[in-house]
């Protein structure tokens, strides 16, 4: 089965995908799970499930369940079974690229990994709600603390129940679906990975762009293998690898070239503002080099 929402082209910007939106009447109840928060290697993504409040019945019988707990073929044969019915079931991803992951955790001031969590989760329910859906009650797997998280959700989408819990997959059917839709979409984006560095010869035999990536966890060996054969002592890795993450900057500082950053810059900046006479002082260079002068009057 092929797995609409994963990326065919290299990943080098965050993207949503949506399904059909079902047309059974509301209101309705939705989940938010994700997949691959952990890894050092590959997307995060955030993944919606919805259903009519009148269908949780047909729902739980359908054999969804915490993602982690089923096997691959299985989890594929439910994402099926979601497309299957797009009158009462519909879902919806948003895939965080690695690149937009680092940017966020190495930027001054950081944007940390549950901000950027947050900010999927808002942008998936805000997705639904503009697709015409009327959401009751909202179910999310925890984000640190469960009672702060629930009440800025609510904050911004009044009139919705929020419930936020460990363990959410478990203990709702439709959190379960959100995160079978999360785990096939990442599973797929790494399985099917296109390397933005190959253009369009996807040669994986060289040196530090092979597919096998594991699990992308730090412990999988599989991933620690490729982490560690794939190192280019100059550039680094490919952009499937987190940047921010510990792992990859232990390789980097162990093992990549050693590079000393200088602003020979600065000095002359601090000279170019300092050099105008009169009302043409602390212009820069630039702007004389445009012929922009001041005026006293107009």
């Amino acid at each position: 089965m092929d797995v609409p929402s994963a990326s065919s082209t290299p990943l080098t910007e965050s993207y949503s995908y949506h399904s059909a939106t079902p047309t059974a009447p509301g209101p309705y109840i939705l989940g938010v799970d994700e997949a691959g928060r952990g890894p050092v290697l590959g997307p995060l993504v955030y993944g919606v499930a919805y259903c009519p409040v009148a269908w949780q019945d047909d729902l739980e019988e359908l054999g969804f369940a915490d993602s982690k707990t089923l096997t691959s073929e299985k989890r594929r044969e439910l994402l099926g079974v979601l497309n299957a019915d797009p009158i009462n079931l519909g879902w919806s991803v948003r895939v965080i690229s690695p690149q937009a992951i680092s940017r966020g955790m190495l930027k001054v001031p950081p944007t940390n990994l549950n901000k950027q969590s947050q900010d999927a989760t808002i942008q998936l329910i805000r997705d639904v709600l503009q697709r015409g859906l009327q959401l009751s009650d909202v179910y999310v797997d925890a984000l640190g603390n469960t009672l702060s998280y629930e009440a800025y959700l609510s904050s911004i989408f009044p009139g919705i129940n929020f419930t936020v819990t460990t363990k959410a997959d478990s203990k709702f059917k439709i959190v379960g679906a959100a995160s079978v839709a999360a785990k096939v979409t990442r599973d797929a984006c790494i399985e099917g990975w296109c390397f933005e560095e190959l253009g369009n010869d996807q040669d994986t035999t060289l040196k530090g762009f092979g597919g096998e990536f594991g699990s992308g966890y730090p412990s999988d060996p599989k991933t620690k293998d490729w982490i560690a054969d794939s190192l280019e002592k100059t550039f680094g890795y490919p952009s499937v690898a987190r940047f921010s993450w510990t792992t990859v900057k232990v390789a980097l500082e162990k093992s990549a070239h050693p590079v000393k950053w200088t602003d020979e810059g600065q000095d002359a900046l601090v000279m170019a503002f300092s050099s105008g006479q009169g009302r043409d002082k602390d212009r820069s260079l630039v702007a004389r080099d445009l012929c922009l002068r001041s005026v006293g009057t107009l």
